[in-house]
């Protein structure tokens, strides 16, 4: 049965690779192995169990809920030109800055793709314009689109918390110190490939219409805080700062969304409406994921296979390591997501961490941070299509100047983490 349930996975992460609906590939993998093993009704009990889960229901939905709001009173573009004007006074650091800048609004604008649209279609042309070459200029706004990994309602932070029994904060800060390291390492060496390929426009005459669609735009500072808010009462709450009382996940961002009204006066009833399509998207296409992951860890849990892989990592810690870390990346490199296989990788095998002599909380952040990174090379990732269209290149020719940051960053996450 166990060799039987290797190849539901293997065929599983294929179909996701290939493009089918992840959502109904991971439940009816998930079935069928149940099916396998004469237990149909415990794959049914664990899609109902992850339905109502208010840990992880809660959390995504309000952050999603936030971002329509954002998307809807137009913060989020404030935020992005207020951002992206003051990197442009300092066309020395335009590729790294570029990057790290990209990292930093992905936190508050956690949608990878959402994120390139915003950042990009502001970034690519000003990079381009200052001589750096279109597909550099593309790479440097892809390569920051992990920065969600500090987003307290990102599908997996609230997941990770859950598994680890503590809270959203407490799982970001265990792995900040490896995220900001792996970010500052993938800036350095994107400008060096950029030196080394001649694509970081050395010596290029700046096109002054590359700046012009940031002058046209008047930027409003009390707009471009609004998205940052949440995260910053998060912070200043948490049991690391403990600066003002605790403030949950879902209050943060209702009062977001109420401060987004009250800086932009949009209609109450639209503020209402974007909130609540927000909260509708989250649990239709993240907490749908995780339902289908749930069902697809069980039906593993129930053939045998969890326990086998279990098994076979107590004999070595590098094993564990490889698969914390690689899994996910490549998977995620191949499909242009990480979800799929980072939460199967969470659901499965990080509750047994300590069996394999690691923390629940490292090793579920590092599945997290390694299929956000291959995400980032992935020539078949949303975010990596909409730079490419944004720049008119090629994502294949994007993903291989991605490669070494994105590999490097890896392993040394891995490092620190585990």
């Amino acid at each position: 049965m166990i060799w039987f349930g290797a190849i539901i996975v293997v065929l599983t992460f294929a179909a996701i690779i290939k493009k089918y609906e992840t959502r109904l590939v991971l439940f009816v993998s998930g079935f069928v192995m149940a099916l396998a093993v004469g237990k149909p009704l415990a794959a049914v009990d664990a899609f109902s169990k992850a339905m109502v889960n208010p840990g992880l229901v809660t959390v995504i939905c309000t952050v999603m809920g936030f971002a329509y709001v954002m998307k809807l009173t137009k913060c989020d573009s404030h935020l992005v030109h207020l951002m992206a004007g003051a990197l442009g006074r300092f066309r020395a650091i335009l590729i790294p800055g570029t990057v790290i800048v990209t990292f930093l609004i992905n936190i508050a604008l956690p949608s990878a793709a959402g994120c390139s649209a915003a950042v990009g279609a502001i970034m690519i042309p000003t990079l381009i314009g200052a001589g750096i070459n279109p597909i550099m200029a593309a790479c440097a706004v892809l390569a920051g689109t992990w920065g969600s990994v500090f987003n307290p309602g990102s599908a997996h932070v609230p997941f990770i918390a859950k598994l680890g029994n503590t809270d959203v904060m407490s799982v970001i800060a265990g792995h900040t110190t490896a995220s900001v390291v792996g970010i500052l390492t993938i800036a350095i060496l994107l400008t060096i490939i950029a030196k080394y390929l001649k694509e970081d426009g050395s010596g290029q005459v700046v096109v002054s219409a590359a700046g012009q669609k940031n002058d046209e735009f008047q930027v409003s500072i009390i707009k471009a805080i609004v998205p940052a808010v949440p995260l910053l009462l998060l912070v200043l709450g948490s049991k690391q700062i403990n600066l003002i009382p605790d403030i949950g996940v879902p209050a943060a961002m209702l009062f977001g969304a109420a401060l987004g009204f009250a800086v932009t006066l949009k209609q109450v009833d639209e503020i209402s409406k974007q909130f609540f399509d927000g909260m509708g998207h989250a649990y239709g296409n993240v907490i749908g994921i995780i339902i289908a992951a749930s069902v697809f860890t069980t039906g593993m849990q129930l053939i045998g296979l969890t326990g086998a892989l279990i098994e076979a990592m107590k004999g070595s810690a590098a094993i564990a390591k490889i698969a914390a870390t690689f899994g996910p990346f490549i998977i995620a490199v191949l499909g242009g997501s990480g979800d799929a296989a980072t939460l199967a990788f969470n659901g499965a095998i990080t509750p047994h961490a300590p069996q394999l002599g690691f923390g629940i909380l490292p090793m579920g952040s590092q599945a997290f941070i390694a299929g956000a990174l291959g995400r980032s090379m992935s020539p078949v990732a949303g975010a990596a299509i909409v730079c490419a269209g944004l720049a008119q290149v090629n994502p294949i020719d994007m993903s291989k100047r991605n490669a070494i940051p994105m590999i490097v960053a890896a392993l040394i996450t891995m490092m620190i983490m585990l």
